[in-house]
């Protein structure tokens, strides 16, 4: 039997992978990654963006986020029924009952992938792994991220692509990891369709919804050696969190959401 580890952070879309996998696969371990503290990570981002712009995003982390999540129960709720999948975060701790690790580079995390030695290792969310944690078991490693690669990369895909008025590029990419940031080989890109009652909020449940279901067709080849990387020779970009003036400025003056 084929043994599938799940590499990742806690979260819906994890919880959403989780319930999706379970359905085809036997899980035979999850591995979850700690989060820094936010002063750490903070610091790190400042470091990476400088100080003004991380202001920027945590204001709108603060002032509008929360707003569009409150706003969004009943639109994701829609969401989940339409794909059958649970985002049920208690839920998936209590049923994948994770091994915790404080990082996916730490030496307790390769011990427990060596320890299991599975033949695909499904990554979610985490950190950029680090080629020592890559090539300690004769796995593949594939990640979904929430974007098409190479032209969204980074995080929040979807918005950016509706943000630059690029709607057929607003979906999601299945590939191989590497040690690069969604640089692995493509092996499934699908997009995402929304509704207006859609947001930066409820863009990530639909990448997940629609993500998951290549990540499974991705899991069968790999589990078949069927592998077959793909190429788009779409331009390469790294996004990152939109600010609070970027989000307004979009939002009035193009209704991206």
């Amino acid at each position: 039997m084929a043994k599938i580890v799940m590499l990742c952070k806690g979260g819906e879309s994890t919880a959403i992978v989780y319930d999706a996998l379970s359905k085809h696969y036997d899980i035979s371990q999850v591995i979850l990654e700690g989060s820094d503290p936010t002063s750490v990570f903070l610091k790190k981002r400042i470091k990476r963006l400088g100080f003004f712009r991380v202001a920027g995003q945590v204001a709108f982390s603060v002032l509008i986020a929360p707003i569009l999540r409150k706003t969004s129960k009943k639109r994701k709720e829609e969401i989940l029924d339409s794909y059958g999948y649970s985002a049920d975060v208690e839920k998936f701790m209590e049923r994948a009952k994770p091994f915790r690790v404080d990082s996916v580079n730490s030496q307790k995390c390769i011990e427990k992938l060596k320890e299991v030695d599975p033949d695909v290792i499904v990554v979610q969310g985490t950190r950029i792994i680090s080629k020592e944690v890559l090539e300690c078991v004769d796995a593949k490693f594939i990640n979904m991220h929430t974007g098409i690669t190479p032209k969204y990369r980074g995080c929040h895909g979807a918005y950016w692509a509706y943000y630059n008025n690029d709607p057929e590029n607003a979906g999601v990419t299945v590939h191989l990891v590497d040690t690069g940031i969604d640089t692995g080989g493509i092996l499934y890109q699908s997009c995402i369709s929304t509704t207006d009652e859609d947001n930066f909020t409820t863009y990530p449940l639909l990448q997940a919804c629609v993500g998951v279901e290549d990540e499974i067709k991705a899991i069968n080849d790999v589990l078949s050696n069927n592998i077959k990387v793909k190429s788009n020779n779409l331009p390469s970009s790294i996004y990152s969190h939109p600010t609070f003036f970027q989000y307004l400025f979009k939002r009035i003056k193009n209704k991206v959401k």
